[in-house]
Parts: structure tokens; sequence; C-alpha cells
């Protein structure tokens, strides 16, 4: 797609140096942010390329203005897109937005510090551990804590004047075992602190102190023939034995990985992170995002590093992926794609997370679109009032430009989606010239004869482009065939979209929001390509010309486009300048004027 001549001035002032650059859309809105190596060619490569998606096509159709910013590096522009794309959010941008807060556990400041689950940060309370992803797994850690160590749960301020004052009473939890009473001074403070200490390892995937501390207190307690405190002791052991070996993935010299990997298709990309600390799954995490432009996994991969990473407050100084990733601005860490060892299970664990996250998705996705299509059937069937459920629909669609070489073209869609291999190309053998009664008598007959002669299935309903006079020649030929009853036949007018059954003189009224019409709409215009190919296809062959064809400049796509909407050059010829510049743009205009100003006069 062209740019316009005020984007072109800018395309232009772009420099072939590193950078961010940011599409602007109306009202001054950022659409769209990028970074590129080389500014200009990253940048003019959006309106120069014929093969980008819908979703790129709309992108640039939407474009405005350009604004862009030199860096030194390829990472620095990857850290200014970042930081870019979360404050203005563009349309168009991959962004990770699950709008969840993620709770947290808070180890608190005081004296006889608690720890207490949050998802409200406030600097000074204390140290936060997490954000955690599940939170029936921040509880199961929280319940190993309370069970291994006796702390308080009251939010008495226990200092020592209040303590020695007898300020407070000792509560339930003190008579249930599960705090020793620092309230009324029946704990000492060094004591709870080496507790304190303890749970700080464990949050931070640290087992082997606190393993140590109940092995060393299980073994004076067995020499001090304290059978029934050495029996708590090797419990509380055992309690950290069961977490860690639930936990463990392949050995607890692994330490501080992050671990990322991805899958798509064509509309989603999953990302499956684990954070591993001592061999352990600390934190697990998948989630899918919706592609906006195609992207590549490996780009797709590296915003989402960055933003899970940031998310869940990641100092990880290593990162395993199953994709290769772009230079990320994060100094002193590693990204690395692990091929043997036990660094490549734990990348094969977190792949399997993802390829399970696709093909559920993909699973429901399947199952809803066949409720969707039953219900787009159903609803068909309603307004055409059928008696049967519309499942296999054929429509029909005459080309011809200027009468040379008419072709007709036919597609099948099979429980309301596109059945192409059952699709077919037209030669209009038997009428000579620009007749679409005729040419739609041919075609409908020859297909349902063939049909017959085969005993292939008939369609529930066939769909005509057309009003009245191709309607009723596809119902003649139709009866002609002796096929009458055996299927539904509508016409679908192009001008106010209008439907035409037989022997009515008014259309059927069908709202224009209705799912029967956007079907019957999209298999119109899938016929209008399909015919469109096939033209396109025998001109290139040398077998079709126009007098469009001729004229430098032009290109067969164009003329193509021309022809369809206006059907001969005569219409096209009489167009002003303002009315082929809406269809063409202001370069092909010109020419197409330039063109007839000088075939006028040589006639």
């Amino acid at each position: 797609m062209a740019a316009s001549p005020e984007l072109q001035d800018q395309i232009r002032q772009l420099p072939h140096r590193p950078g961010v650059y940011k599409y602007f859309g109306d009202e001054e809105t950022i659409i769209y942010v990028g970074k590129a190596i080389d500014l200009r060619k990253r940048v003019s490569s959006y309106f120069t390329k014929q093969d980008h998606n819908k979703k790129t096509q709309q992108l640039v159709r939407n474009i405005r203005r350009i604004e862009f910013t030199i860096v030194d590096s390829e990472s620095d522009a990857f850290l200014l897109e970042n930081n870019l794309i979360k404050q203005h959010q563009p349309r168009y941008n991959i962004l990770l937005k699950d709008g969840k807060t993620y709770p947290y556990l808070l180890l608190t400041n005081e004296r006889f510090p608690r720890i207490i689950p949050t998802r409200t940060k406030r600097p000074g309370d204390g140290h936060y551990y997490g954000p955690y992803a599940n939170v029936t797994g921040m509880n199961l850690l929280l319940e190993l804590m309370r069970a291994l160590y006796p702390l308080r749960t009251c939010t008495y301020n226990l200092s020592e004047a209040n303590i020695e004052a007898g300020k407070f009473k000792v509560c339930l939890e003190y008579h249930l075992g599960n705090c020793k009473g620092p309230c009324v001074g029946n704990q000492d403070e060094e004591t709870y602190n080496q507790y304190i200490q303890q749970i700080r390892q464990i949050l931070n995937g640290d087992l082997r102190l606190p393993k140590q501390y109940f092995r060393e207190r299980m073994a004076q307690a067995a020499q001090e023939q304290q059978y029934e405190l050495a029996h708590q002791f090797k419990v509380k052991l055992d309690k950290l034995d069961e977490f860690q070996t639930k936990s463990t993935i392949v050995n607890a010299n692994l330490t501080n990985i992050d671990v990322f990997a991805i899958a798509s298709n064509e509309k989603s990309a999953f990302i499956s992170y684990l954070k591993v600390m001592n061999g352990s799954i600390v934190l697990t995490q998948s989630v899918e995002v919706q592609k906006k432009l195609d992207e590549p996994d490996d780009e797709v991969l590296a915003v989402l590093v960055m933003q899970m990473r940031e998310e869940f407050e990641s100092e990880s100084k290593e990162i395993l992926t199953n994709v290769a990733l772009p230079p990320l601005p994060l100094p002193g860490v590693t990204v690395a794609q692990p091929q043997i060892g036990d660094k490549r299970k734990l990348l094969e664990l977190s792949l399997k997370n993802v390829l399970y996250l696709r093909k559920e998705k993909e699973s429901m996705n399947d199952r809803s679109k066949d409720l969707n299509e039953v219900r787009i059937m159903e609803t068909i069937k309603k307004d055409l009032r059928l008696t049967e459920l519309p499942k296999h629909i054929e429509c029909f669609d005459n080309s011809n430009f200027q009468g040379d070489n008419p072709v007709a073209a036919m597609v099948c869609f099979r429980n309301a989606r596109p059945s192409k291999k059952d699709y077919r190309h037209y030669h209009i053998k038997t009428v000579i010239g620009p007749n679409d009664f005729d040419s739609m008598y041919e075609v409908v007959t020859r297909r349902y004869r063939r049909l017959t002669d085969e005993g292939a299935s008939l369609p529930q309903l066939v769909i005509v482009d057309g009003g009245k006079g191709q309607l009723s020649m596809a119902v003649k030929a139709i009866k002609d065939l002796g096929l009458w009853g055996q299927m539904a036949v509508i016409g679908i007018a192009k001008r106010l979209e209008e439907i035409y059954v037989p022997n009515d003189p008014l259309p059927l009224y069908i709202d224009k929001k209705s799912e029967s019409l956007r079907l019957f709409q999209r298999m119109r215009d899938e016929a209008h390509r399909f015919g469109i190919t096939f033209h396109r296809d025998r001109r290139d062959a040398g077998t079709l010309k126009t007098e469009l064809t001729d004229v430098k400049g032009l290109g067969p796509v164009t003329a193509d486009k021309l022809l369809l909407k206006f059907k001969s050059v005569k219409k096209i010829r009489e167009l002003s300048e303002t009315e082929l510049v809406a269809e063409v743009g202001k370069a092909k205009a010109r020419i197409l004027v330039n063109y007839f100003s000088q075939t006028d006069t040589t006639v």
C-alpha cells in the first residue's frame, strides 16, 4: 500500500540508524510502536511490501503521522520500545493485560514479625515475597511455614515496654500450640528471629538451613531421651522433605533460573513461565496473548519475557528459552537454548505446559466453532423457512470483462465452512457475448447434471449472485433437470443486499446484522474472488486481454478491480478524475485520465 505524499516526506527524513518509531492514527493517538536496526528501511517496508496480512494492511491504512527516536543500539531500542508500549498501550502492539492483582507474602518489619498474605504493596511495611501466580500454591506455602514454626498472628505492638507492663493476654492460638506467647514474654526474641531467618530461606527457595536446624534439634532431643520432642522435629523435617520432593524437578544445583517456552498458531501465542530456585519451581504461569500483526515467536516472546520478569519481580541472571531471542536490555543476564542435560529437561517441562495450553484452547475454539456453525445454519433455516438444516450450500457467480471470455465460479460451504476442494471454475461454452442470465442457466445446468450423473449429494441451498433475472434462470435450469423441490434457491442482489426467492416479486427482508446475511455475503464475495483469480490466471497465460491491460503504468490488479466494479471500460471512461482518485489513488487516476483523453482525441 503506497504511502500518502505527507507520509513519504516523513519516511525520507528517517535516518539509517537504530531507533524506535511511533505511528499515529486519527486524533493523534499512538496506534503502534516498533523498533528497528535501520529506521528508514523498516518503516518504508510497511508501505512497499505486497504480502502483508490483513491486520498489517489495516494498520498501514490508519497511519497518519510518524515520529522516531534514535538510540545507540538494538538493545536500547528494545528497552525504549517496551517502555513506550507499557505507557501508551497502542492498539496494534502485543501487551500482556490480564488485569490481575497477584498476591504476595509479607514478612513484616515489626518486633516479632508476622507473615501475612496481601495483594497491596506498601513501602516500609516489611519484605514482600512473590508475587505468586497461584493463590492455592501461596496458601500451601503459608500453611507449611505455620506448621513448622510457632508464629504469632495477632496485631499487637509487642514492644518491650508493652510486654513488661502486662498489657496483653494469650489468645486461642497459644492454647492450640500454634504460638509460644511472645505477647506475655513466654518466647524470647532471639529464638523467634531464628525462625524468621529460616522462613526467609524457605521463601527464597533454599531449604538447606531449616532442614539442618530440625535435623540437629531432632538428634539433640533423641540424645537427651526426649523422644516425643524428637518426633515433633522429625514430623517437621518430613514436611520439608515432602515439600521439596513435590517441587524438585532435576537437582538442587539449578538455582535462580527463568524458563520461558512459546508455541503459537495463526491467532494467538501461548507462553509458559517457570521460575526455578535451588532445583524447585517456586512460580509457574501460563498465558495466552492475541497476535496483532502476525508477529513471529521470537518477537512475541522477547516482549513477554520483559513484561513477565517485571510483573513477577524476577532478578534471575539466566533465562532458558525454546527460541532464539533478539538482544534484551538485561545487563548481566544470559539467554540460552539448552539442548541436553537438566536445563533441557526444565525447558521441555515448560514446553509441555505451553503445548497443553495451546491444545486446550484450540479444542475449546473448535467446540465453540461447531456450536457457532450449528447456530448459523439454524438461523438460515429459520430465515428462509427451509425444511432441513442447510449443511451443504453452493454459490454461483458469473464474470466477464466487456463480454470477452466469460467464466463462472462456484464455491461450496459445508457446515458453514468453506469446502475448497469442492470449488469449481467454468468456461462459458454455449453463450456468446455478455449475457449473465444465459450464463447462469448454463453453469447451474452443468453443475447439477454432473452431480446427478455421479450420484453425488445435492446441496440443501443454492445461492446465485444477482437479482430476479439470474434467479429465474437458475430455477429454470433446476426444473429442466427435474430437480425442482430437492433444493432451495435464492438470489442475492449486490446494490441493496436484497434476498430474492422464487415466485415472489418482492425481496425477502433479512436483518442486515443477521448471521444468515453475513454468510450469504461471505459466500458471494468468495465466489467473486475465486472467479477473479481464474480471470487473472487466464490473462497471465495470454488468453484474456482488455483495453486497460494496454495502459502503461496500470497493473492487472487495478484493471481487474475497476472492471469488476464498473463492468466496462466505457463506464470507467465516464468517471471524473475525483471519482477515479477515490478508487485507485492520485497517480493511477492521472494515468487513466491522460490515456482516455489521448484515445478520445484519436477517435
